[in-house]
């Protein structure tokens, strides 16, 4: 077996190269998914003012995205293995920006339809990843890929800040501006900043594999996962339909001083997460703390359907709700990719992406819906029944195995030659899965950290 040259010692720190990267692309997702999420914690107070006004046009509005992007980011994906990544991603980028600026621009509800329909086809979600691979060792794409993660955690926590804000200096169509520029920002940062690859390699990892498609569709552990995103983007988006309006109707605050209750809300929530993501993941109690933040999502979904009386009881309802959201935000790309085989992690990645942002365009859709025809009681009961539906299928799931992917590229191996290594991997304490592709020349292995042998497992890439 010839070994790569490129191979690295593990432990070996990240390049600048691969350290620009990783922050450079999480910049360009930070700043595309703060100018989506910037208008959801204030487009239903501002779309009353918009001509063609409805509660289900306004649902229909804040949720078009999602379609668009589902429909579209993995075409964008595959296309980027053959044209480029940052072909795609500028293309992407300048369809966003185009799209803010026909939002921008709308004086009427199906202005604003058109152009966040435009920013949700400047798909990028699939590219970004892959470039992210192309310019990563195997080693250190998880670390790239948490620094993506981050970013996007990040954007959305100063989104409902930020929103609140510059729509009381600049409006609604400041806020679409703002995010056309960020586009504009994004394009600098990709061309300026982020490394350049060479050819386009697939990666197993980070990117969909056509013929992957049927054995992950097929899992009904991954279909469980893939309904449970689908489910908490319906409730989150439907949520953020009927929000702003409590905020104003039910606590008294102008749109100016919402941004007040969100950042209460967001630093309590925050603090009141850490605790049950550490005993997730420490002390592997994922699938308890799961289904315990799928029930805490449903009894705040009931709770801001009572709290019509006090502000304190509104905000402590969502203090519970963004706690619950933000640890099943958490854990479910996390329990992805301990269900998914090894070398069909990309795969399995690409269809739960697909189904978030389907999950955001029903959410939006039947929030508004549910908002023109039961007022902000019935969008809050829709999200305690999704829930309900949810956990039903949460409590059947299996419980995690607490294993994490590694891959360790091996060159050129013959057919004969990958097959006799994949034995020998699983003959290693800690080592659960793994797979050789010979035309990928890695190794994609399922391992538990906490008893994988790693000088053994050294030693045996060492000597292939």
């Amino acid at each position: 077996m010839k070994q790569s040259k490129t191979h690295h010692p593990p432990g070996a720190a990240m390049t600048p190269a691969e350290r620009r990267a990783a922050l450079g692309l999480g910049g360009i997702f930070a700043a595309r998914m703060l100018g989506l999420f910037m208008i959801l914690p204030v487009f239903s107070l501002y779309a009353e003012d918009l001509q063609g006004y409805t509660p289900a046009l306004a649902g229909l509005a804040i949720g078009i995205y999602g379609l668009t992007q589902a429909a579209l980011q993995l075409p964008f994906g595959m296309l980027s293995d053959r044209i480029g990544r940052k072909s795609v991603i500028t293309a992407g980028l300048l369809i966003f920006a185009l799209g803010s600026v026909v939002a921008a621009m709308a004086d009427s509800l199906w202005g604003v339809i058109a152009g966040r329909a435009l920013q949700g086809a400047g798909a990028i979600a699939a590219a970004v990843m892959a470039l992210a691979a192309d310019l990563t060792r195997e080693d250190h794409r998880t670390k790239a890929m948490a620094v993506i993660g981050v970013s996007i955690g990040m954007a959305f926590t100063l989104a409902l800040i930020a929103g609140p804000v510059i729509g009381t200096w600049l409006g609604l169509s400041g806020i679409f501006w703002v995010t056309a520029g960020l586009a504009i920002l994004g394009l600098a940062v990709l061309h300026l900043y982020v490394p350049s690859a060479g050819i386009p390699r697939l990666h197993r990892d980070a990117e969909p594999v056509p013929g992957q498609f049927l054995q992950v569709l097929r899992d009904r552990q991954l279909l469980r996962l893939d309904a449970g995103i689908l489910i908490l983007h319906l409730v989150m988006t439907a949520t953020f339909v009927a929000l702003p309006l409590a905020i104003r109707d039910y606590g008294g605050l102008t749109a100016d001083r919402h941004w007040q209750v969100y950042l209460g809300v967001l630093v309590a929530s925050v603090l009141l997460m850490a605790p049950f993501v550490i005993m997730a993941e420490k002390h592997r109690r994922m699938k308890q703390v799961f289904v315990g933040a799928i029930l805490a999502l449903g009894l705040a979904q009931l709770g801001l359907l009572g709290a019509h009386d006090r502000l304190l009881d509104l905000v402590l309802y969502m203090v519970l709700y963004f706690a619950a959201f933000n640890i099943l935000e958490a854990s479910l790309p996390s329990l992805v990719s301990k269900a998914a085989p090894p070398q069909s992690k990309g795969t399995a990645m690409g269809v739960y992406s697909t189904s978030q942002f389907l999950g955001a365009f029903l959410g939006g859709a039947s929030g508004g819906w549910m908002l023109q025809n039961y007022g902000t009681d019935g969008v809050f009961g829709l999200g305690a029944a999704m829930a309900g539906l949810w956990c039903v299928l949460a409590m059947t799931m299996r419980s995690p195995r607490y294993l994490t992917s590694h891959m360790i590229h091996v060159g050129q191996v013959s057919n004969t030659e990958a097959s006799h290594l994949a034995t020998r991997l699983t003959q290693i304490t800690g080592v659960a899965e793994a797979v050789v592709i010979v035309e990928d020349g890695v190794a994609y292995l399922k391992v538990d950290r906490k008893a994988l042998d790693e000088k053994a497992l050294e030693e045996l890439t060492a000597t292939s």
